[in-house]
C-alpha cells in the first residue's frame, strides 16, 4: 500500500489488525504510528498496550494470547525486532553463528505460522504493528503482505514535499510561491522532520496572510550541510577565497566537525568530477551519481557547478584533500589549517 493510501484510511478512522510500516522516511512513518495509537484509544502499558523489541520478541505469541483484561482489543507494537531480516544479515560470519541464526529463523517461521493459523482471532482481539527501518523478504514479511497492510515510507520526491509543505502553509494562511518552495527544499534538504521544523519557524515569523520569501529562509533557516557545501563549491569555482573561508568559518561556528566538512567537500567535488566524465563519455548523469528519485533535482545543480572546473583541476583538488586527510591522521598537519590552505590555493 502506498503511504498516501494508508494516510487516507487512517484519516477516515479505518484500523486494520496487522501492519508492517518500514522505510527511510521516519517522520511520516511515526506520524502514522501516532494516528494508529490515537484511533485505538486509551493505552494502558502491560494491559492493552505492549511494546516488543529484539530483547523480548520471544514473548510475542504469549502476549497476543494474553487477554486485554477489561478491554476489547490490545495494541502490540513490534519495533526493530530483527524478525524481518534475512538469516544472518548484519551478523559477522563465523563458525559459531548457526545456533543464533537458526533460532532467529525458527522464530520468524513460528510467528508467521501462528499469524496464518490465528488471523481470525487476531482480527477480533489484537492490532499487531511491526515497525522496521529495513525489511527483507522472508516468511513473516510475506504473511503480513498477504493478510495485512504493508507500507514502505520512502524519501519523498521534491514535488511531493512541495505539496505537503504548501498544504501546511495554506493551513496557517501563509503564502509561499513555487520558486521559494524549491529554494526552501534545496536549502534545508529533503528530511520531512527537518522541513516541518523549519517551515513552522517561517510561518510563525511571517504571520497570517504573510508571504515567505527567500530572504526569510536565508535569515531563519538552518542550512543542511550539503547545501552549504554547494555554496562553498560555488565560491571555490568563482575563485572567491574570502567567501570560501567565510563559509568554512560559519560551518565551524555552527559546530560542524572539521573532519565531516572535509569528507563532505571531497565527496561533493568527486561527484562534480564524475559529472564531467559522464558528459565527456555521453553517460547518464543521474545513474553515474547513483541519485535517488528524491535527489533528481541535484543533477542540474551539479552540472552547473561542473562548468567552473577543468577535469585536471578537479583531479588535483581531490588529490590534495586525500593527502590532507592522510597527513592530518598522521599528525603532520592540523586539518583546519590544511583545509584553509587548500581553499586559498584553489
Amino acid at each position: 500500500m502506498l503511504q498516501e493510501e494508508l494516510e487516507q484510511k487512517l484519516k477516515k478512522g479505518e484500523l486494520a489488525s496487522l501492519y508492517l510500516l518500514y522505510g527511510e522516511e521516519e517522520f511520516l512513518l511515526e506520524t502514522c504510528v501516532k494516528k494508529i495509537k490515537r484511533l485505538f484509544g486509551e493505552l494502558l502499558p502491560g494491559i492493552n498496550y505492549i511494546q516488543i523489541d529484539d530483547k523480548n520478541v520471544q514473548n510475542l505469541i504469549s502476549d497476543i494470547e494474553t487477554p486485554a483484561f477489561g478491554y476489547e482489543k490490545k495494541l502490540i507494537i513490534i519495533k526493530k525486532s530483527g524478525l524481518l531480516k534475512k538469516e544472518g544479515r548484519s551478523k559477522k560470519k563465523d563458525t559459531t553463528k548457526t545456533k543464533s541464526t537458526n533460532k532467529e529463523k525458527t522464530l520468524q517461521e513460528k510467528i508467521a505460522k501462528y499469524i496464518k493459523e490465528n488471523i481470525e482471532i487476531i482480527k477480533e482481539t489484537v492490532i499487531l504493528l511491526f515497525i522496521e527501518q529495513e525489511v527483507d523478504k522472508n516468511e513473516l514479511q510475506k504473511t503480513i503482505d498477504n493478510l495485512g497492510i504493508s507500507c514502505e515510507f520512502t524519501k519523498l520526491k521534491p514535488v511531493q514535499i512541495s505539496k505537503r509543505i504548501k498544504a501546511i502553509c495554506n493551513g496557517y494562511k501563509v503564502n509561499i510561491d513555487e520558486s521559494t518552495l524549491q529554494y526552501f527544499i534545496e536549502t534545508c534538504g529533503t528530511s520531512m522532520l527537518v522541513l516541518i521544523n523549519e517551515i513552522r519557524k517561517l510561518i510563525e515569523y511571517t504571520g497570517e496572510n504573510g508571504t515567505i520569501t527567500k530572504k526569510d529562509i536565508d535569515k531563519l533557516s538552518i542550512k543542511e550541510l550539503d547545501s552549504v557545501i554547494f555554496d562553498l563549491t560555488d565560491s571555490i569555482g568563482k575563485k572567491d577565497t574570502t567567501k570560501s573561508l567565510q563559509i568554512l568559518k560559519e560551518l565551524l561556528y555552527n559546530k560542524e566537525p572539521i573532519q565531516k566538512i572535509l569528507i563532505t567537500l571531497y565527496n561533493h567535488l568527486k561527484k562534480i568530477y564524475m559529472v564531467i566524465l559522464a558528459e565527456e563519455y555521453n553517460m547518464n548523469i543521474a545513474e553515474s551519481l547513483d541519485l535517488k528519485p528524491n535527489q533528481m533535482f541535484l543533477t542540474t545543480k551539479y552540472k552547473g557547478q561542473a562548468r567552473y572546473f577543468k577535469k585536471s583541476e578537479l583531479k588535483e583538488i581531490l588529490k590534495k584533500l586525500i593527502d590532507l586527510d592522510y597527513n592530518s591522521k598522521q599528525g603532520k598537519i592540523d586539518v583546519n589549517i590544511g583545509l584553509e590552505s587548500i581553499l586559498c590555493l584553489m
